[in-house]
């Protein structure tokens, strides 16, 4: 049962961190807490549905689905962010909610305000023995993903001449464009990475869920953000030892709190967020340019 248990931990820490990593990747090079990132999951849900309606082979489905989420981030930032640069904190925080609030009306009004259930193949319902141990195919498949997602983010980041500009911009964007590198490149690369990233999370998400709503990205991205606070705003590492220790602790709270204190998990969770804040308001994991505003 311990071994069941940490095996979901890991698999729902996983959604998280991939969650907060595109927050955090967008935070850390603009300054902005992006909270249209749900919308971008719930953009990739309506995709894979779309396509599976349409006959799209399931593994092309999630390909697009993924890749549809990549480009309305993309678009997000044009439309809706580009025109704001150099605005206040203020400012594009509001913006992002007005994106937020938009889309959320958009798929309400435009598809059905009611959950839509997606069609999983067999293979995906499954589960396989390890010795004694019985684990299910989705949240082994869940934490395949995120693992390599975020290994092949790293070495992005670190090998490519364009994610060592974006780890230079994260810490003096200014010393970046005087360098002769174009700001928007850079931004448009972060907001498709965190795109990417929020495609990929949908994508496990709605795994567990079989079902795409106009509000099934709020709770992830809310709880990403948290993760995301707690890691260290703007810490890339920060982001996913922070995903991957609500992901645990939400597990093992569910697991071992008794039924009548069951319905106080969240509760509980931020509780411990601020007591983390508390003794590392910064984080666990700073940022280097970390500022505490």
């Amino acid at each position: 049962m311990i071994i069941q248990q940490i095996i979901n931990a890991i698999s729902l820490g996983g959604v998280y961190a991939l969650l907060a990593l595109g927050l955090a990747i967008v935070f850390s090079i603009v300054g902005l807490i992006n909270f249209a990132h749900g919308e971008l999951m719930t953009v990739s849900g309506y995709a894979l549905l779309g396509s599976l309606f349409m006959g799209v082979p399931f593994p092309a489905a999630v390909i697009v689905a993924i890749c549809t989420g990549a480009l309305a981030a993309v678009a997000m930032e044009r439309v809706a962010f580009r025109p704001m640069r150099g605005a206040s904190v203020t400012s594009l925080l509001l913006t992002s909610f007005a994106v937020s609030s938009l889309l959320k009306v958009f798929f309400q009004n435009g598809v059905s305000a009611r959950p839509q259930p997606v069609a999983m193949p067999d293979w995906m319902t499954g589960a396989f023995s390890i010795g004694s141990l019985t684990i299910g195919v989705g949240p082994a498949i869940s934490i395949s993903i995120s693992i390599l997602a975020l290994i092949s983010l790293e070495l992005f980041l670190k090998r490519s001449v364009t994610g060592t500009a974006m780890r230079a911009a994260a810490e003096d964007f200014n010393v970046v464009r005087l360098m002769g590198i174009p700001a928007s490149r850079i931004i448009a690369t972060a907001f498709l990475l965190s795109g990417l990233l929020a495609g990929i999370a949908s994508m496990l998400w709605i795994a567990q869920r079989a079902s795409v709503d106009p509000l099934m990205g709020f709770t992830p991205v809310l709880k990403a953000f948290i993760a995301a606070v707690v890691g260290g705003l703007g810490s890339l590492r920060g982001a996913v030892a922070g995903g991957f220790l609500l992901g645990i602790i939400e597990v093992l709270l569910q697991a071992t709190l008794p039924p009548e204190l069951a319905p106080y998990r969240d509760a509980i969770v931020l509780s411990g967020v601020i007591v983390v804040l508390l003794v590392r308001p910064n984080g666990l994991i700073p940022a280097v340019t970390a500022q505490r505003s």
